[in-house]
């Protein structure tokens, strides 16, 4: 076997290309990095298998590199040169835009100079990030719409509700599409949504989209001038394919992204895996709003004028069952959970009521199965007439313009009917293997929200377990893989981690935790600064936090980063300002984000005091070195309590079973999230922060104890109530 010799390569590559760089400094831990990397994936079993070794062999290494290792290089050097070496392709998947774009525009061109074979590597997208050129054109040089256009033009659901679109309206929207058509044809734009001075609301993009189930491929008549296959052949000719985690997670079984069991999967800020998951494998459905139903048998019947689809005599017959029995369960629903629902009227956001222990009323399970029946009758028609019109395009040339438009209308309301059988299938599923072999319920909930004076019903099911998802549409896939993050372990161990990504108890997975090359007890203190008020008592907790707050934010000189749990303590702490200080003050809410960081480096660059309040969103992937962070104030520990309907689930199904939520889920990830929101301060090896935390819980409880072990070692500095 050439494992060792793989993994000597790789190994030698990497020290090769960093040892040559400008002013390199030696890093121990990225090294030992590289090391494991290159181990792992030369002990991977790729593509076929011998007949008498049916089980490929598998290696996945989760690598937790502390800020300042160089995740990047250590990772993708060993796994580029190996796969050159061993015939095959890497495939990165992040979580963010900011580190695809990074690794694309800097990390990979800078390597690719370096590394002593050439390779190619690509941005992969998903399809609806692309312009249909067919689609486009249609709607671009539209006349008069009729009705057919004009639900096209506004593609939502909410437009389909409304009689009349102010003229105005329709007229901007169509010079919209026809400026949009005119760059194309100049080449003053690329068809990549993102690529757009300023990228469209998804109203607007929707209708002109490219999307898989309206797409008839080599068969469309724009085919050769195809913005989104264009870009599909970079992707085939590069040895290196750049993706996202949902990208990655909604292309298994497609062939847009390498095969799984023959590549070499990189997963980066592989923390956010799990949540992904539950988000891309939920199902909802509108159960009031079914005016698409109607629309899409009847586009589908127009078929019978080009081809004999002899399924398409079932059409009627399953729209019409369709519609009805999904009128039944929403009346149901509301006979139900009605009184429920409708007492939530006033609260924020759409009214919410879950079924306990994911068991519904025997009263729904009836029409639930025969929406489910009717909507795979109509799926399987639907099949039918996508195999008819590809078909007759291919046979009739001449006509493939008018095929390919009638295609692309019943294609662009197939994903609806899909959503509803993948969601009635999870409303109807009583419960599914974990990682234990314990019956688990999947979270089901309904909601009741108002679309002016029309009440919509949706109903909504989602798996609660991350891990058993992933295992079975992921891992089963996976040959050699690398997870890796600067916060995979929780609380002192990567139990946690392990357990929500499905790789717990699984003999192909080492671990590995590689600390940071900074010292932080030299580089850093951490300031406890504790309140007399108890953080669970929401407003006196807040009147003290904002008042110490703003007496800490009196000193700065330099830039600092506030982080807050709820838009409502960051209110409290904008009006608390004082006059002098507001100027100095940066709101996340109030400016776009690149705009708020090109102003708060204008201003430090200027020797002024600059201060950024931000929520969630900036506690993680904000880069702020030296000394545009010198400060980080954290309002609150970032608990997120299981609150939303699968963690609500979730919790529920752990008390059951003699377990503690609180523990086994809040802690843990509540350690990841407070090390992101740390993880902002100390960025170089030169830099000196201070970070400050008002949550007395940090220090007075078990579990605060817990989470400082997921700290950095910062020096540990007390500042009691009488002292502060």
């Amino acid at each position: 076997m050439h494992e060792k010799k793989w993994a000597e390569e790789a190994l030698n590559s990497f020290d090769a290309v960093v040892g040559a760089m400008p002013g390199f400094r030696s890093r121990e831990g990225q090294r030992k990095m590289a090391a494991q990397i290159a181990k792992t994936l030369s002990e991977a079993q790729l593509g076929k298998v011998d007949e008498d070794d049916p089980e490929p062999r598998r290696a996945i290494a989760v690598v937790q590199a502390g800020t300042g290792v160089g995740k990047s290089l250590a990772y993708s050097i060993p796994a580029i040169r190996m796969a050159l070496s061993r015939g095959t392709r890497v495939l990165i998947s992040t979580a963010t835009v900011a580190l695809q774009e990074q690794l694309v525009n800097k990390d990979l061109p800078a390597l690719a100079a370096k590394l002593d074979q050439p390779f190619k590597f690509a941005l992969a997208k998903g399809r609806g990030r692309f312009v249909c050129k067919l689609k486009l054109e249609r709607l671009a040089s539209t006349g008069e719409a009729q009705d057919e256009e004009m639900d096209d033009l506004f593609g939502d659901e909410k437009a389909q509700t409304k009689i009349h679109r102010p003229q105005h309206e329709l007229q901007a929207r169509m010079q919209f599409y026809k400026s949009m058509a005119d760059a194309l044809a100049t080449e003053a734009w690329s068809g990549d949504r993102d690529s757009l001075e300023t990228p469209p609301e998804a109203e607007a993009w929707s209708p002109v989209a490219a999307e898989s189930s309206s797409c008839t491929g080599k068969h469309c008549p724009a085919f050769s001038n195809c913005v989104y296959y264009e870009r599909r052949k970079d992707l085939v000719a590069a040895q290196v394919i750049v993706a996202n985690h949902d990208l990655l997670l909604s292309s298994l079984g497609s062939k847009l992204l390498p095969d799984l069991d023959n590549c070499l999967l990189i997963l980066d800020e592989a923390h956010h895996l799990p949540s992904t998951a539950l988000d891309r494998f939920a199902g909802e459905m509108d159960l009031s709003r079914l005016t698409w139903i109607d629309k899409l048998a009847s586009r589908a019947l127009r078929v019978n004028q080009v081809a004999e689809v002899e399924e398409l005599a079932d059409v009627p017959k399953h729209a019409g069952q369709l519609r009805l029995q999904m009128q039944e369960l929403a009346r149901l629903v509301m006979e139900q959970y009605g009184e429920a629902l409708k007492s939530q009227k006033d609260s924020y956001g759409p009214a919410r009521v879950r079924a306990t222990r994911g068991m519904l009323p025997e009263a729904l399970l009836e029409p639930l199965g025969l929406i489910a029946h009717h909507a795979d009758g109509f799926l399987d028609a639907l099949r039918a007439v996508s195999k008819a019109l590809r078909a007759e395009i291919k046979d009739k040339p001449e006509e493939a313009q008018r095929l390919s438009t009638i295609y692309a209308q019943v294609g662009a309301l197939a994903p609806r009917l899909e959503a509803i059988s993948n969601t009635t299938q999870l409303l109807l599923q009583h419960s599914g293997p974990d990682g234990e072999s314990t019956a688990v319920p999947n979270a089901k909930w309904f909601t009741l929200e108002m679309d002016g004076e029309f009440i919509a019903v949706k109903a909504h099911a989602s798996p609660i377990q991350p891990g058993s998802t992933l295992r079975r549409h992921l891992w089963s896939q996976v040959r050699g893989a690398v997870l890796t993050s600067a916060t995979l372990a929780s609380c002192g161990h990567f139990d946690f981690f392990l357990r929500e990504a499905g790789l717990v108890n699984d003999p192909s997975v080492t671990t590995l935790e590689v600390p940071s090359p900074f010292d932080y007890g030299r580089q850093g203190t951490l300031v406890a600064r504790e309140t007399a008020a108890d953080p669970r008592e929401a407003a006196r907790f807040t009147e003290e936090m904002v008042e110490a707050l703003l007496n800490d934010l009196s000193r700065i000189q330099a830039g600092a980063l506030v982080l807050f749990t709820s838009r409502e303590q960051m209110r409290q702490a904008v009006d608390a300002l004082s006059t002098s200080m507001r100027n100095q003050v940066l709101v996340q809410t109030a400016l776009p984000r690149q705009t708020l960081l090109a102003r708060h480096r204008e201003a430090v660059e200027m020797g002024e005091p600059s201060i950024i309040f931000g929520m969630q969103s900036f506690g993680e992937g904000l880069d702020l070195p030296g000394a545009l962070c010198e400060s980080l104030f954290i309002t609150k520990l970032p608990f997120s309590p299981p609150d939303d309907p699968v963690g609500e689930a979730r919790a529920e199904w752990l008390r059951s079973s003699g377990r503690n939520p609180f523990n086994e889920l809040v802690v843990p990830a509540t350690a990841i999230r407070l090390a992101q929101w740390v993880g902002r301060a100390i960025r170089t090896e030169e830099d000196q922060a201070h970070v400050y935390c008002y949550d007395r819980r940090l220090t007075s409880t078990s579990y605060g104890q817990l989470l400082i072990k997921s700290l950095p070692p910062f020096a540990l500095q007390r500042r009691p109530v009488q002292a502060a």
